[in-house]
């Protein structure tokens, strides 16, 4: 059976972290995860987690400037990327988050990549008890952004050969960035770190679109996936009200 995260960067998203975090735990999430809690004392995330006994996954790093979509592969821009990263690392730490995804940026070229490796390095060698997630991005949602493929993730996380870099495996981009889903999943087992679902077009529930969530569940149950999956799609308004999904993949 199929276990889900609450992603409360979408879902619940019109209230502050600490009540989204009750109301994923009244909705029967076995678990959460934020996009950008920075801004939210973390004693407060602290406590709404004790409180209803869910675990937080992991955060993202800050997105740097309008329309950047990460630091960390930006030349020039490593002292503050660095800087983001080790102030994500202490947020995480002081919530109990499991990992952190290093956002890489709209960036491109070698210089782009061996910035990219130097931060993952510092990431991964600064909080090696913490799982530091890189993401592929699809074009439509972020235009340029330096990490456009699960190959490609896959090239560093071999090159880099640390044990805690780990690939999210967010089905939603891969499909619109690779597709075959259910080959990549099974390939790439060993390097997932995370796995996120959300329809194909349109982001909303993983309830329709061109992806069989069913399936997908099949195949995670298939290679040994027992961690709980991301729901991070956009509801179309009330969130309680979209998640009738629950029932159909996991419960």
């Amino acid at each position: 059976m199929t276990r889900f995260s609450a992603n409360l960067g979408f879902l619940w998203a019109d209230r502050p972290l600490p009540g989204a975090i009750r109301a994923a735990a009244a909705a029967g999430f076995d678990a959460v995860e934020c996009h950008w809690p920075h801004d939210t004392p973390p004693d407060a995330i602290a406590a709404a987690l004790a409180d209803t006994g869910l675990a937080m996954l992991g955060m993202n790093t800050r997105r740097g400037r309008p329309g950047e979509n990460g630091l960390s592969a930006l030349p020039g821009r490593e002292a503050e990327a660095r800087a983001e990263i080790d102030a994500t690392i202490a947020y995480a730490r002081a919530i109990g988050a499991g990992a952190i995804h290093v956002m890489a940026g709209v960036a491109d070229g070698p210089a782009a990549d061996a910035a990219f490796r130097a931060s993952l390095a510092h990431a991964c060698d600064s909080a090696p008890e913490l799982t530091v997630l890189i993401e592929p991005l699809n074009p439509r949602d972020a235009p340029g952004c330096f990490l456009r493929g699960s190959d490609q993730a896959a090239a560093l996380i071999g090159a880099l050969g640390r044990p805690n870099l780990k690939l999210m495996f967010d089905c939603y981009h891969l499909q619109i960035v690779d597709g075959d889903i259910t080959r990549r999943l099974r390939d790439m087992a060993g390097i997932i770190g995370h796995v996120q679902v959300a329809a194909v077009p349109d982001r909303g529930a993983p309830d329709h679109g061109e992806l069989d969530y069913r399936h997908i569940c099949a195949v995670l149950d298939d290679i040994g996936w027992t961690r709980p999956v991301g729901a991070e799609y956009r509801p179309p308004g009330d969130t309680d009200a979209s998640l009738g999904w629950m029932a159909t993949l996991g419960r």
